[in-house]
């Protein structure tokens, strides 16, 4: 998938862990991580809200565009 999430660059630019930023969004670590390792299909806006607050940044930080390789996906 070319959607790269950047939830873990954030994480280690704020020193916060994993299970602090799930408590402060409203989610399991274990869905977080899903997002984080960019297993998930979809995030909710709500979720992606809370994530800028909570990391004190912009939807652009945790999420981009990468082209896919030639000749494949």
């Amino acid at each position: 998938m070319p959607i790269v999430v950047d939830i873990d660059v954030m994480l280690a630019r704020r020193k916060m862990s994993v299970g602090t930023l799930a408590d402060l969004v409203g989610v399991t670590p274990a869905n977080l991580a899903v997002l984080k390792n960019g297993r998930a299909r979809a995030v909710r806006f709500s979720t992606l809200d809370a994530l800028c607050e909570a990391l004190d940044c912009q939807p652009g930080d945790l999420l981009r565009w990468e082209a896919p390789a030639p000749g494949g996906m």
